[in-house]
């Protein structure tokens, strides 16, 4: 895929995020790349736990059953990629602490359904789309071989993000709201200045989801 087609694939994420990852943030990574994969294959596992949570929890909703056994299905051979290639660099594997990312978005969630499934997804399209982003910032960054795996990730990436909005909507009009479009808008805007922030604001440690790193 050509420079211009990446950038094409990439308006809409974009656009859809409240934000650019800081090159702060960028220059941190570059010089952590073994901690940098190592939480990018938590970050793997975890989305195809999440999926497969989903998958069980909300087994009435015949479209996200297939949708999500997809992104499972995705998500598990990513993370086997990404270990491959820690194996291959000699990079063994280690425990990390989880980052306030996720829980950071999770909180905001509301409790009560199907106003909480319908936030899950929209929070579950903000995780794919700063995934994509960071993909995207960090190729040409890094080196040849894992800068190839970045941009080969974009394209399912930003799929993800999209599938993640598809599925709010439908589980909206499902639902019968009344005003599904505005609703989930609504929750793409809140959600949409949490994440700004998360991304913006100092942290206390870096991860492939987090600000810039206090001690930076």
């Amino acid at each position: 895929m050509s420079i211009v087609k990446f950038e094409e694939l990439m308006k809409p994420v974009i656009g859809f995020l409240g934000c650019e990852t800081p090159k702060a943030w960028l220059d941190i990574a570059i010089t952590n790349l073994e901690l940098l994969m190592q939480d990018h294959a938590n970050c793997e596992k975890k989305a195809a736990g999440t999926a497969m949570n989903l998958m069980f929890r909300y087994s009435f909703f015949n479209d996200l059953q297939v949708k999500l056994a997809q992104l499972v299905r995705e998500e598990m051979l990513h993370y086997e990629q990404v270990l491959d290639l820690m194996k291959a660099r000699g990079q063994a594997w280690q425990a990390l602490s989880a980052g306030r990312y996720a829980a950071g978005l999770r909180k905001h969630i509301r409790t009560y359904e199907p106003e909480a499934l319908i936030d899950i997804l929209v929070v579950g399209a903000f995780v794919e789309a700063r995934s994509c982003e960071r993909f995207y910032a960090l190729a040409p960054l890094v080196d040849d071989e894992l800068g190839r795996y970045y941009r080969y990730l974009l394209k399912s990436e930003s799929r993800h993000y999209e599938d993640y909005l598809a599925l709010a909507m439908d589980v909206a009009q499902t639902s019968k709201m009344k005003n599904p479009k505005e609703d989930i808008q609504q929750r793409i805007d809140y959600f949409r200045e949490i994440e700004k922030d998360l991304i913006l604001s100092s942290d206390n440690v870096f991860r492939f989801h987090s600000g810039v790193p206090k001690n930076s």
